[in-house]
């Protein structure tokens, strides 16, 4: 046998798999004290110099003496892990142990990128174990069941779904369609755990900014209300508001790239102006803001069951709608019909316009009926701060979305 340059940086990596674990195991006090485990830096460096041996002697034909190897081995870390359970049960060194053993013997037979990512992946995990304590602590029961629903909507349902298309207009592609809703719930989702984690220390901008990740006319409706009740926090709210317009933009130019980065590419240049004028107003309010905390105003939960098909619904709707609106008046309807989205559901617009634009519509089309729904959408904001709200916030944020909506237009009207 023939031990050529890959077999040593196999092994070698194996090595250096084991002794990172065993670093962390060590520096972390789980390998000294009374109630040490079984392994240290030493002994996790020589856990995967073998597994990597086990590998290479796998790779060459010698399965026997491998297997044999990696019994005793495995013997080894359950004698070990039977011993300290009888003062304290945790079983982590002993599977991260499992992981250097299976992490060397992938690399053991070449396949360097898998072992590297698995060791990497289980070293994060055992430095960051009062993170993630901390991060299950704050979890509430509204929380873990809507990321256990998405799990299902996103493992059961997705794949059974049929892939289509069924009917007129383009047809119905259920499984794409529900693709979607996921996209949307879990970006939703996203920012209701934000808005958990964060907690009401930040203060109303950095409030408005992640339940702008949900739905920023949700924050506006919500800090208009609040503006009545909490009138000497009225630039707080008011920035809060114009920062969720930022956030609002970013919302927009990411969904659009996830479903058709072509659509993306051109709405950006439609875009950077109102969410730079947005930035820049509300980093001017967050500088004369006066430090203070948010009520807990958090969203619904956004992966109800009912809730996601209702969503499907809907942007089906909106898909049938705007093709048909499209094949009766052209291009106008399509603008039109952008415009009256912009006042109902942003999200519903994105999904209309940037879907199978190579089919459907062109990119620059869609980019510019995405732009009218965004300053429409501004719009009835504004209606909604002025209608509701009272004060310094009315004036201020009434003035910072005017300024990001006059930016939409000028865009629109200098690159039409």
């Amino acid at each position: 046998m023939v031990v050529d340059l890959r077999d040593t940086l196999g092994i070698l990596i194996a090595a250096l798999g084991g002794a990172a674990v065993g670093l962390e195991r060590e520096w972390s006090g789980h390998a000294t004290g009374p109630r040490a485990r079984f392994a240290g830096i030493r002994t996790f460096t020589l856990l995967g110099l073998l597994a990597g041996l086990e590998g290479w002697l796998w790779s060459n034909s010698l399965q026997a003496l491998a297997a044999l190897l990696l019994a005793g081995t495995a013997a080894l870390i359950v004698a070990a892990y039977m011993a300290a359970s009888r003062v304290e049960i945790d079983g982590t060194t002993e599977m991260a142990a499992f992981v250097v053993l299976v992490a060397g013997i992938i690399a053991g037979m070449h396949e360097l990128r898998l072992a590297s990512a698995t060791i990497a992946v289980t070293t994060l995990l055992l430095v960051e174990k009062s993170r993630l304590h901390k991060f299950v602590e704050r979890l509430d029961d509204a929380s873990l069941r809507a990321g256990l629903r998405f799990a299902v909507m996103a493992v059961v349902i997705l794949p059974i779904l049929p892939a289509g298309p069924y009917g007129p207009l383009g047809g119905v592609r259920p499984r794409q369609l529900w693709a979607m809703v996921l996209f949307f719930s879990g970006l939703s989702f996203a920012g209701y755990i934000a808005r958990r984690w964060m907690g009401s220390k930040r203060g109303y901008p950095i409030a408005g900014m992640l339940g702008a990740i949900v739905s920023s006319t949700n924050v506006t409706l919500s800090f208009s209300r609040a503006s009545r009740s909490e009138a000497d926090a009225g630039m707080a709210l008011a920035t809060g508001v114009i920062g969720a317009s930022a956030v609002m933009c970013l919302r927009v130019l990411i969904a659009s790239a996830v479903l058709n980065p072509s659509v993306s590419i051109a709405l950006i240049r439609y875009l950077i102006a109102p969410f730079f004028v947005a930035v820049f107003i509300a980093w001017w309010g967050i500088r004369k803001e006066k430090r203070g905390t948010s009520s807990e105003m958090l969203p619904r939960n956004p992966l109800q069951f009912t809730t996601s098909l209702q969503m499907a619904v809907l942007f089906q709707a909106v898909l049938f709608g705007v093709r048909w609106a499209q094949g009766i008046w052209g291009e106008p309807g399509v603008l039109l019909s952008a415009g009256a989205l912009g006042l109902t559901d942003v999200d519903a617009l994105v999904v209309s316009m940037a879907k199978d634009t190579s089919s459907q519509l062109p990119a620059m089309l869609a980019a510019k009926a995405i732009t009218i729904g965004v300053v429409t959408n501004t719009f009835l904001k504004i209606c909604i701060l002025i209608g509701i709200g009272v004060g310094e916030f009315r004036r201020i944020a009434a003035l910072g979305l005017l300024g990001a909506g006059a930016a939409c237009i000028a865009s629109l009207a200098w690159l039409w």
